[in-house]
Order: structure tokens, then C-alpha cells, then sequence
């Protein structure tokens, strides 16, 4: 049977760990990439427990060296590349007077010119399949703003930027680019804030609970899919009603 090929950047951990094993509950060989070269093994293992194709990749999305040769190896082992999963992010967080200028240049490296350096590695594959998803991580954030976090607000906000300018680039050889934003989800990142922070957060959310790692998952898996071909360039708010 015919399965679709995606790469999962950050795939090693958290969000992105349950968008690679739901991707391959629905038939997706999956690519397992992160710098966590232990972590990155144990879930390809769970992924060839669930019966679907994988390898893993040590990666550094801000070394563009290190995309490129890394994309060179799964068009070579896995022989295609339909769908790119852009979830690899980190925070270094404090009020914009305080901010080291290393912390604002590694998020941004990371959230943001590691999108586009993956973007811009596996375009030519998917173009001269005339099929392909990118599927880029934002955040609320992106959209509404937060106290201390200018850098990753300022790389989630040029990431859904990026979406829009890949859609229009990318639609004519039936290639969708597509933001999904979470609002607050339940990972080792969000653990560690404080309890009043986690408070005011779920004060904010209509629904009255935080988002699960398979919340993001499952709108991964739809614009992944076949189903979603007429969607490009979107942002799929999954926030609980958090902004809307």
C-alpha cells in the first residue's frame, strides 16, 4: 500500500512526538527529527510497534547544513517527502528591557529560520511530485501577544507570516501551507510555570480545560491529509476559545 512520507521536526518529545505516532496510526511513514538522538529512537520504536516505516534524523534545524543533508538522506532512504511538520520551538524567556541578545537570536534561529530552512529543503521534492503539506506549529501567542516572551511571540508572529507567503508561492504546484496555533497544551515546556500562572491561563480559556499534545495532533493529521487540499494558507486556532 501507498503511504505518504512526513517529516516531524522537534519530533522527539511532547507535541511533536504525538503528531509523528498519530500520523502513523493513519498510515504515514514518519520521519523522527531532533537534536535528542535517544529520544528520537524510542519513539521510531513505538512507531515500527504501530506497524508503520521511520528513521531518525540528529537535527539542528538552524544549521542549514545540517537540513540539507538531513532532507538529502530521507529522499534517499525513505525515497520521497510529501509532508513537512515545522513543531521544533523553544523558549528563553524575560521582559523585553532584560532580554540577553543571544536568548532573542537562538528563538528566532530555532522558531523561525528553522521553518524556513526546512521549508526551503524539502520544496523541490514536493514540487516535482505537484503534491505536498507543510504544516507550520505558531501559537496564540503569535496573534495575541505576551509579557516576557518577545522573542517567541515574534517568531511564532513571523511564522504565520511565512504560512501565508509559502500558500501563495507553493499553490500552484498543489502544495498547502498551513498554520496551526495551540492556545495553553499540557507538555514538559508548560509544566514548569508557576501555579498562578497556569491559573490566570485557564481563567482565559472558554472551554475550561488546557489542550492535550493529540488536540494539536489530530489538526496535524487533517491538513496532512487529502481532505484538507482546498485549505492553504490558514491559521487553525486550537486554543480552547482562548483568542478567537
Amino acid at each position: 500500500m501507498f503511504h505518504r512520507v512526513a517529516l516531524v521536526t522537534g519530533a522527539s518529545r511532547g507535541i511533536g512526538r504525538e503528531i509523528a505516532l498519530t500520523l502513523c496510526r493513519h498510515q504515514y511513514d514518519v520521519v523522527v527529527a531532533s537534536p535528542e538522538v535517544e529520544k528520537n529512537e524510542e519513539v521510531a520504536e513505538a512507531i515500527r510497534q504501530c506497524g508503520g516505516s521511520t528513521m531518525t534524523l540528529d537535527l539542528d534545524v538552524s544549521s542549514r547544513d545540517s537540513v540539507k543533508k538531513g532532507v538529502e538522506a530521507v529522499l534517499r532512504q525513505m525515497g520521497r517527502l510529501d509532508v513537512l511538520v515545522n513543531n521544533a520551538g523553544i523558549t528563553r524567556d524575560a521582559l523585553s528591557m532584560r532580554m540577553k541578545p543571544e536568548d532573542w537570536d537562538r528563538v528566532i534561529q530555532i522558531n523561525l529560520t528553522g521553518a524556513f530552512n526546512m521549508a526551503q529543503a524539502v520544496i523541490p521534492a514536493m514540487m516535482k511530485e505537484r503534491w505536498g503539506r507543510i504544516i507550520n506549529i505558531a501559537s496564540v501567542v503569535g496573534e495575541m501577544g505576551n509579557v516576557g516572551q518577545a522573542n517567541y511571540v515574534s517568531s511564532k508572529a513571523g511564522l504565520i507570516g511565512l504560512t501565508k507567503c509559502l500558500a501563495l508561492e507553493l499553490a500552484p504546484r498543489n502544495i498547502t501551507v498551513n498554520a496551526i496555533a495551540p492556545g495553553y497544551i499540557e507538555t514538559d515546556m508548560t509544566a514548569v510555570l508557576p501555579q498562578d500562572v497556569k491559573d490566570r491561563m485557564m481563567s482565559m480559556i472558554p472551554l475550561k480545560r488546557f489542550g492535550q499534545p493529540k488536540d494539536i495532533a489530530f489538526a496535524v493529521k487533517f491538513l496532512a491529509s487529502e481532505e484538507a487540499g482546498y485549505i492553504t494558507g490558514a491559521v487553525l486556532r486550537v486554543n480552547g476559545g482562548m483568542y478567537m
